[in-house]
């Protein structure tokens, strides 16, 4: 690994079939540890029911206020400068009920790998 900065990028944001909008800020088999994506959720949307197969994944609430379901648990409401922690295999969910746009980072160890999402939701798309 060499020393690297990723350059923040808005123009690079894209629509992930999760049901939210995603800029990969870093991401990459040389770091292949970590990754870290600014998830942006329009208000009134909820992003699909899902697993991560290998990952730990953790939510870092940057803007706007959700509610996310993982597992088992009851639906729980975040906001800024909460943390959620998603173990491996977990479904998990989230659903903006702000004003605003629910912008945070997604934070994925080892690092998110598209063939580890799984799409576990009972309706179909949309």
């Amino acid at each position: 690994m060499k020393p690297t900065i990723n350059r923040f990028d808005p123009s690079k944001e894209y629509f992930f079939e999760e049901g939210c909008y995603i800029l990969e800020m870093s991401n990459s088999a040389d770091d292949a540890a970590l990754s870290i994506a600014r998830a942006r959720l329009e208000p009134g949307c909820i992003t699909r029911l899902h697993t991560l197969a290998e990952q730990v994944e953790r939510y870092v609430i940057l803007d706007g206020e959700g509610q996310v379901e993982v597992g088992d648990t009851l639906a729980e409401t975040v906001a800024i400068g909460d943390v959620v922690i998603i173990p491996p295999g977990s479904p998990q969910r989230i659903r903006n009920i702000g004003e605003s746009d629910l912008i945070f980072l997604a934070l994925c160890t080892p690092r998110f790998r598209r063939e580890d999402y799984r799409d576990v939701d009972p309706e179909p798309r949309g």
